[in-house]
């Protein structure tokens, strides 16, 4: 295996500047990109799933997701910031573990981002529903899937832009749902403990009314962190936008640290205050198509004047940021396989504005496929998604994971930034993740998921065996590598 900071062929002279991609991302908005992955439907409206299986106990669900998410954040920053290549996690593993592993990863987490991607405009739809005028029958007169495509154009829109302008409005949408979730936490901690005229302050009695603590018991638990868990997909494009920052090696390390923290505090603090505030079945009284944030109902139920409209906008923006950086993350996926030849090449080419325009229409998929089954009336469209996502999602994880013990043992001594604890770092994440794919022996959702996602893993490989294999340029990827670590070593 070629030495990955070894000198290479300039990567131009291979690769022409219409397929490279441009380093345009400060900072700030690599940190709110991923933030604006993470930070979205998962918590504002998977959460009442995830209430009505653990009950209050969830807050220890979103304790445990946020150490499993550590984990793997900065497992993975530290790979990212040593060499921030195209692909991200997905070309590490095909350099450190084999090419077939890095086509498998980033295929799977394609897959991931189309279906995220859909299934957070489901939720934008669906939080639009909540002002649409209703039927004598009390449904919305404004269809899920008109909701969708028109959110679908926004995101659209905003991709094919320049990157600059999609992390510009990335950082904006990002930064919204941020204030907004720290706001949310500090009026939810008043209303707790000091409450209004109208509402008294319960305190924390709702953690253990109406069945204690863990009103279903702690199998329960265990069994909600599929649901959990799905909130915290997205900290891998700390990875992915590695290719296209303008000082990865900083940014990285700052995102990585940055976005472990914020996503902890909020996540658990937040979802304590929504099961503080709401009786926890109250909360959880959803269903599989959601048609209102818990964080909605919080502010419904107190009847705090405007309050609940102007939380349901918020928590609008937070799925619209999420399906944006997903729409991103996907395109960026896509074109990588293309320009190592495990995609066709069609979609490595990029626009005259720098972006891969072919691979973000494509990635669009999600969307379309969201949209017919809105259309078709198909009950569930919510809870299959993202059932499908956390299948695949946890593969890549542990494959992302797999792959730093990998690079570990490899590691030069280059690196700006390490992961606290190393590989045992790595391995309680793994430990953690395993742990939460085993619910697919419980959780008949996984289980559906499972009987998808096999069978196109299976696929996957027949179709790597049987052409990709030949097809793949393997040297691409090596001067990949090359390119980022000399752009690194300039401090570009």
């Amino acid at each position: 295996m070629p030495d990955p900071s070894a000198t290479a062929p300039d990567p131009a002279s291979r690769l022409p500047d219409e397929h490279t991609l441009a380093r345009s991302l400060g900072h700030g908005q690599m940190a709110m990109i991923a933030m604006g992955s993470a930070l979205g439907t998962g918590l504002f409206l998977g959460s009442g799933g995830a209430i009505a299986l653990a009950g209050p106990a969830v807050i220890v669900c979103f304790a445990a997701g946020s150490l499993i998410a550590a984990c793997i954040a900065l497992c993975m920053g530290e790979m990212a910031s040593r060499h921030p290549v195209r692909g991200g996690f997905g070309t590490l593993a095909a350099h450190y573990l084999s090419p077939f592993w890095g086509y498998l990863t980033r295929w799977l987490y394609w897959i991931v981002t189309v279906a995220v991607t859909g299934t957070e405009l489901v939720a934008c739809a669906a939080y639009l529903q909540y002002w649409a005028p209703k039927d004598a029958a009390g449904k919305p007169v404004l269809d899920l899937w008109v909701g969708i495509l028109i959110f679908a154009a926004i995101i659209l829109v905003i991709n094919v832009t320049s990157v600059g302008s999609f992390g510009a409005i990335e950082f904006v949408l990002s930064s919204i749902k941020v204030i907004a979730v720290l706001l949310f936490i500090l009026v939810g901690l008043f209303l707790v403990f000091f409450g209004l005229p109208s509402a008294p302050a319960p305190g924390l009695a709702n953690l253990t009314a109406d069945g204690g603590f863990a009103p279903n018991g702690w199998g329960a638990v265990w069994v909600a962190m599929w649901v959990v868990m799905f909130s915290f997909g997205g900290i891998e494009l700390l990875s992915v936008t590695a290719a296209e920052a303008k000082d990865p090696s900083t940014s990285i390390r700052t995102a990585a640290r940055t976005t472990v923290i914020r996503l902890a505090f909020f996540y658990i603090l937040a979802i304590t205050v929504v099961v503080a505030l709401v009786p926890w079945k109250v909360a959880s009284g959803t269903g599989d198509d959601l048609q209102m944030s818990p964080f909605v109902m919080v502010f419904d139920r107190l009847g705090v004047p405007g309050a609940a409209s102007i939380t349901n906008l918020l928590v609008l923006i937070a799925a619209l940021s999420a399906a944006n950086a997903n729409l991103y993350a996907g395109s960026r996926m896509l074109q990588s396989l293309a320009t190592d030849g495990m995609a066709p090449r069609f979609f490595r080419t990029l626009s005259a504005r720098r972006v891969p325009s072919r691979a973000i229409l494509v990635s669009s998929a999600g969307i379309v496929l969201a949209a017919v089954l809105a259309f078709t009336g198909v009950a569930g469209v919510f809870g299959y998604m993202m059932s499908l996502v956390m299948f695949s999602v946890l593969l890549v994880w542990a494959l992302i994971l797999i792959t730093y013990v990998v690079y570990h043992r490899r590691r030069d001594g280059l690196e700006v930034f390490r992961a606290p604890g190393g590989v045992v770092t790595a391995v309680v994440g793994l430990v953690g993740v395993i742990a939460v794919f085993a619910t697919v022996a419980v959780v008949p959702e996984m289980r559906l998921a499972a009987m998808v996602g096999v069978p196109a893993v299976l696929v996957a490989v027949v179709l790597y065996l049987a052409v990709v294999r030949r097809r793949m340029d393997v040297s691409a990827i090596e001067e990949a590598f090359a390119e980022a670590d000399a752009m690194r070593t300039r401090g570009a």
